[in-house]
């Protein structure tokens, strides 16, 4: 994984760029996702821009968390994604995702290009295609347009 985190490509071929902001209630981290984050990495689907833990405390104040030992258990859970920070991700951007969390809470900030799409993306760019829209679509909604469909006549 040395090529995970390494510098933004200026070559023009880069693929989208998300940003997920992930709450963990309770400051409860069991670290059951993080394989599969590896995986996906791994695979070459995307690659880790910038990644970061934060707190919210009770007060509302927010500080950033160690990335090493997030269950306090003294093992290293996430060494893997040490020095996953590419600058793209700054203080106001933690407080602007602190502000989405509930107090007593943690989160995981993480910012992401999309690796697969780049080839895709240069393509459409060699062909002086420009993206004139983009957005996502919550998982709740397509299952209810789903869910929809199936009882309608």
């Amino acid at each position: 994984m040395s090529d995970t985190f390494d510098a933004v490509d200026t070559s023009g071929a880069m693929g989208p760029i998300d940003y997920l902001v992930v709450e963990f209630p309770g400051n409860r981290m069991t670290g059951e996702g993080f394989p599969l984050l590896v995986d996906l990495v791994d695979r070459g689907l995307i690659r880790i821009l910038d990644l970061t833990f934060i707190r919210k405390d009770a007060d509302g104040s927010v500080t950033g968390l160690e990335i090493g030992d997030l269950t306090g258990d003294g093992e290293l859970d996430l060494a893997v994604f040490e020095g996953a920070s590419s600058g793209l991700l700054g203080q106001d951007d933690l407080v602007e995702a602190a502000a989405a969390l509930e107090p007593g809470n943690s989160a995981g900030v993480l910012i992401y290009e999309n690796l697969w799409a780049a080839p895709f993306a240069a393509a459409l760019r060699r062909g002086g295609a420009e993206l004139v829209a983009s957005g996502r679509i919550p998982v709740p909604a397509v299952l209810a347009a789903l869910d929809a469909a199936e009882t309608s006549p």
